[in-house]
C-alpha cells in the first residue's frame, strides 16, 4: 500500500497568530467563514474556511510575525495509521514516534507529519467520523 492509496485531498493550510480574533475577522472578510474553534492547551486554535480551502490558525507558536510563517500544509486522509505505516515503509523522514490524537472535531483527529525536502511540515490528517 501506498501513500497515494490513503491521501484524498488537501485538509488545511497551518498559520500561526499572535491573535485569533483579528486573524478571524481578517478572514472572514475575505469570505472565509469559521467552521471550528477549539481550546487547544493553553492556547486556542480555529478553521476558517473558504470554499475548498482551509486554513488552520493558532495561538502560542514563535514563528508569528515571521516571513513565511506558514507551518503546515495537511492532507486528508482516510486511515492515519494505514498512511504512517506507508510513509515508513516509503522511507519518509516522520516528526513523530506514532499517530497523534487531538480533540478537534465532534470525534477528535489522528495525525502525524513528515518533512519535505526544504525541512517542510507535511501532515496527513484523519478526522475521525
Amino acid at each position: 500500500m501506498s501513500i497515494t492509496d490513503q491521501v484524498t485531498d488537501l485538509q488545511h493550510v497551518g498559520i500561526p497568530t499572535a491573535d485569533l480574533a483579528a486573524t478571524i475577522k481578517f478572514y472572514e472578510g475575505l469570505g472565509f467563514q469559521l467552521v471550528g474553534q477549539f481550546k487547544n492547551g493553553a492556547g486556542e486554535v480555529a478553521f476558517l474556511r473558504f470554499n475548498h480551502l482551509t486554513i488552520e490558525t493558532w495561538t502560542g507558536d514563535p514563528v508569528v510575525h515571521q516571513a513565511g510563517a506558514i507551518n503546515h500544509i495537511s492532507l486528508d486522509t482516510r486511515d492515519a495509521q494505514a498512511t504512517f505505516d506507508a510513509a515508513q515503509e516509503a522511507g519518509y523522514t516522520i516528526v513523530e514516534e506514532q499517530v497523534q490524537e487531538l480533540p478537534f472535531w465532534e470525534h477528535g483527529i489522528k495525525y502525524f507529519n513528515i518533512l519535505g525536502p526544504n525541512d517542510e511540515t507535511i501532515e496527513f490528517c484523519e478526522i475521525i467520523k
